[in-house]
This record gives C-alpha cells, structure tokens and sequence, in this order.
C-alpha cells in the first residue's frame, strides 16, 4: 500500500549502463514490491519508485522496459501515472507450485464447461469496513502528493473535533483496487495494525480512517520531510558511522516496538521511511503497513511478500518470523555505510539466487575504512539463518551501536519464547545452559543485564512471574492481543513458585544459535563443557537421557543417541553436549542417519 506521504513523480532521464553493484550509477533491475499467495500470480508492485528517477549517482531503482503506465485513478484530484506495474517472474523454487495450483484450478473448470457442468458464480466481495463515512463533512482533502498502484496520498485538514485544523495525510484506496478478497482483507489489516499500534514515537501516527461506496480513507500523521530513500540519494549513498547510527537507532527502535507486540512489517526499506520535517535532525517515522501481519509466539509464516533487494532469505523459503525485518534493516545499514548494495542482479531472479546463496562483500568500497564493530553490527544482521541473526532489541545492544547517543535497549520478546523453552526443558540440559552461561563475555552478557533489568526484579534481586507480567501489561497495546503475546506466559506458570536470579536468567534467556555464529563459538563450547565436567556430567544410561530427551521408546535409542554418551566412562560427550544445549527436538533425533 502506499505510504503517508511522498512527492510527485519525475522523469529519468538516465539510461541503463552496464554497471557492478554500485549505486553511484544507474543500476538495471527495480526493487519491486513482491506477493504471492495461493490464489494470485506473483506481481511485482513497483511501490513510489518515482523516487529512483531523482538522481544519476545514487538511483536505488531504474524503470524496467515492461512498466505499463495509466492515465489517473478516478477520485484523485489531480492527474498523474499511476506508479508502474508489471508481472512479476518469481525464481524457480519459491512460488513454483502456486503456478501449478493455479493451472490445475484454470484446467478443471474449463473440463467442467465441456461437460456442460454449470459454472457456479463467484460470489460478491464485501467491501463494507465498518468505518465512518464522515470523511467529506470531517476533513477537508488538499492536493494530492504520492501515488502508487494501490492508491494515492492527499494532504487534508480537519474541520471540526479534537483534532480541528490539524493538517494531516489521506491515503485513499478504492474500492474497485481491491479485486480479491485478500486485497480486502490487506486493507482491513493495515487499518487494525495502525489502530493497535501506538505510542511510538518513530512510528507514524494514525488518526481515523473513513469510508464511502468508492473509497477507503485512511487518515495520519503528515510528514513533510521526504523518505529516507531522498536523502540516501542526496548523499550519493554514504554516511558516516554516526550518521548511520543516528538513522539505524530509530529503525531498530520502531521494529523492535512492533515486534514486542507481534507484527512484522514485511516491506522495510527507505522508502517507507519518512521525515518529519526538512530539517536534518527531524523524527524518522515508519510507514505503510498494508503488507505487515500479526505473528503469533512461535508462528512460522509462509506467504511471499516485500521488496527484491531487502527480502530475506528465509522469506523465498516460505518459513519466516519477525526475523525477516532484521535482514531487511541489515541490507539499510550496508546500503548507508557503503553506498552499495549487498545482493545485486539484473532481474529480479538473479537477485533472489543472490539473497539465498551469495554472502554481501566487506572488502569493497569503503568497508576497509569502517571500524570493525560496523562490520560486524552488520554482518550479524544479514546472518542467512534466521536463529543466528540478532533480533531488532540485540542490534541496539551491540557495541558498535549502544552507546551512541543514550541508546536504551528495550524489551525483547524472544526473552520470553527462549526462558518458555529453557522452563520446558530437561534438568540436564538446564545444567548445560547453565555452564554455558558462565562463559559469556562482558559484552556478550550487557544484553542479558539490560533484559533482566527491564523485567524489574525484585529487592532479592530475582524475577518471577508476577515480574514478567506486570511488565508485558505495562507494555501492551491491542496488538498484542491479535497476536496472542500473553501465551507466553503460561509456560512460565513455574515462576509463580520460585524465583530467577540473574544468572539463571543468563542461562535461560541464552540463544545457543546466536552464540553459534560468533567466531569464539567453539571456545565457548569447550569451556563450557569443562565446567559441565566438573559440575553437572555424570554416567548416564542410554533409557535415562531418552526419557531426559523426550525419546519415544519405539525409537532405535542406541542409534539416535550412539554418539552422545562417551564409551569409556557412560558420561555425556562433547558431542553430546552441544546437542543438548541445542534442545534437538526429538522428530528430528528420532530420524535413522
């Protein structure tokens, strides 16, 4: 969907060269919009790509030669192309068999019509939203300032109520755009996300929205500061690390805002990133939510949606969390720091190949000036396995970022999926946490310090679930409620009995796969397991660490766990102890190597 606001759009009058991934010059492919789903062809949605045309040094996206344009949208008050749509070709693996769903549905209907079967009549979409239909007595619409394919942006001024001469941003979506009854279900989305969210300052505000037979209204905040994606551009791509700390701080902090309340934004790039003001020190604030969703505690998404350039990999594997955003903010932060983009092609495929399998270069451009915690801020982002990529909370923490201007670290819902599987698990795999804990750094442990803190401990110093609740209703808002962030809590039921000092909660808040990725993972490991040795290993018998495990007694217990148990002594071996302190679900154990 479009954002709040934008400007209108301007020729380019730069054609496509032969070039690397540099974006000092006219790069070949667009960062198009990505969806699909099982019930339409994937289509790339070109959204407010008018901002590529502005310069010839730093152009994110050029018009590719299949754009279609048209004339206006009826309703708007001023003409204009719409911004370029065009088929969207998808790689071969990720949406290869929505096509082949879609033959079968086209081939059985057409045998049903040869038959003489009566074709049954798709049913009438119910566009009815519930909302106002005050829009023309409450607000008064200006001119139009950003079009995209699904709608377009007006400045409007309200004429009575609490918010009276205020002036603020339409967007307006019609009705006749929304041909599915999942581009109905999108807009409802995006309105109940925006009305649940609040209190964010980087986020924009939402004030009402409004409807008639032909239109949906969505009314907001107005910034009139022009994307992100200007201003990158402005600068031909390059920042200083400080000046990309000071734009990362508040993309991390809105994300990890909406990700404590379970919704991912899904379409996280510079262009849905608006000032506030021209001034340079102005508010940055989020925007366009219409491709976002509510994620569930534990919740795997699978549709395919976002941009070329900032989708994750994980994304194309149709398997995602809140996760994917953080990818999507990794690519921002190469882009600022290096004017470059990480994963580059000239079609869209190419890009994706890129995403999945190619690994971003740090030896180019300017990377051999940047400090090595740049790197590594931003190597940790753009991890391809999601469990070892930091989460939006993590990145704020990081050395290269954390003390820069009072950063304060928020509240972290991976916290609580990772103390409900530590909980769950066996009281040798907590022994092994717990030993693995003792390893951490002083930097690996501030993160920790900074969690534990915000769950408010009590005079003793410890935690228990009265902590943890008090603080999730501090923070809740509705969306929390849509995304069912309270089951978190039933698993930690045991809290109500005892207390966690800090460090347990070291031990149980610990993300044995984040560890993984660091380059002192296999010190970590050995001297964890030598203090696992001295304090917690002992003989174990085979049916003892099944039962531990959760091993069915059908499975072949000699083969699944041969390895884990040392021959000489029947003690856990090294091998053996990282797989626990994996917690290896026991589908996955019981499987014949």
């Amino acid at each position: 969907m479009g954002g709040c606001t934008s400007k209108p759009q301007k020729p380019n009058p730069y054609a496509p060269r032969n070039t690397q991934n540099d974006l000092s010059i006219p790069p070949t492919p667009n960062a198009t919009t990505i969806t699909a789903n099982n019930n339409d062809d994937a289509v790339a949605d070109d959204k407010q790509s008018h901002s590529a045309a502005l310069s010839p040094f730093f152009p994110l996206y050029t018009p590719s030669p299949a754009y279609i344009f048209k004339k206006s949208l009826s309703g708007s008050k001023k003409g204009g192309n719409l911004t370029p749509m065009r088929v969207f070709r998808m790689p071969p693996s990720p949406a290869k068999h929505i096509k082949a769903v879609l033959r079968r549905r086209k081939s059985t209907k057409k045998s049903s019509a040869e038959e003489g079967a009566p074709e049954e009549a798709a049913p009438e979409l119910d566009k009815r939203f519930g909302f106002s239909k005050e829009v023309t007595s409450r607000l008064e619409v200006g001119e139009e300032v950003g079009r995209g394919h699904f709608g377009y942006t007006c400045t409007a001024r309200y004429k009575k109520g609490e918010h009276k001469d205020q002036k603020v941003a339409i967007k307006v979506i019609p009705k006749s755009k929304m041909t599915t009854a999942i581009a109905v279900e999108d807009v409802r989305r995006e309105v109940k996300i925006l009305r649940a969210l609040s209190g964010h300052s980087n986020l924009v505000k939402f004030y009402d929205a409004f409807e008639d037979l032909d239109n949906v209204y969505i009314v907001m905040e107005l910034c009139e500061g022009g994307e992100l994606l200007d201003r990158i551009l402005s600068r031909c791509g390059k920042y200083s690390e400080d000046e990309a700390k000071a734009v990362l701080v508040q993309i991390l902090n809105v994300v990890a805002f909406c990700h404590l309340h379970g919704v991912v934004h899904r379409d996280l790039k510079p262009e849905n990133f608006l000032y506030t003001s021209k001034d340079e020190s102005s508010q940055l604030k989020a925007i366009d939510f219409g491709l976002s969703d509510f994620v569930r505690p534990d919740e795997r998404l699978n549709d395919i949606v976002g941009s070329a350039y900032y989708v994750a990999p994980e994304v194309l594997h149709r398997s995602y969390g809140t996760e994917a955003d953080v990818w999507s903010i990794g690519v921002i932060a190469y882009i600022l720091l290096c004017g470059s983009r990480p994963f580059w092609a000239r079609t869209e495929s190419g890009i994706f190949r890129a995403v999945l399998k190619a690994d971003p270069s740090f030896d180019d451009g300017s990377w051999p000036s940047l400090s090595s915690d740049a790197k590594d801020f931003v190597k940790l982002l753009l991890n391809k396995d999601p469990r070892k990529r930091m989460t939006a909370a993590q990145a704020l923490s990081h050395p290269w970022i954390r003390n820069y201007n009072n950063v304060k670290v928020p509240l972290d819902i991976s916290i609580l999926k990772l103390m409900k599987a530590y909980m769950q698990s066996s009281s040798l795999r907590r022994a092994a946490l717990k030993a693995l804990s003792k390893t951490l750094t002083v930097d690996e442990r501030f993160y920790l310090k900074e969690q534990f803190a915000l769950l408010e401990p009590n005079k003793n110093g410890c935690i228990a679930f009265e902590n943890i609740k008090t603080v999730l209703m501090k923070n809740a808002t509705d969306a929390m409620k849509e995304s069912r962030i309270s089951d978190l809590l039933a698993p930690l039921n045991a809290l109500q009995y005892r207390a966690m000092d800090f460090e347990e909660f070291c031990a149980a808040a610990l993300n044995v796969h984040q560890l993984e990725a660091l380059d002192l993972w296999e010190q970590h490991a050995r001297s964890a397991y030598e203090l696992f040795e001295k304090d917690g290993n002992r003989a174990i018998v085979i049916d003892e660490l099944a039962s531990e495990l959760g091993l069915a007694p059908s499975i072949p217990l000699h083969v699944v766990l041969h390895d884990w148990i040392r021959h000489t002594d029947g003690k856990l071996s090294f091998h053996g102890f990282v797989k626990l302190l994996h917690g290896v679900p026991s589908r996955t154990m019981g499987k014949p190597r």
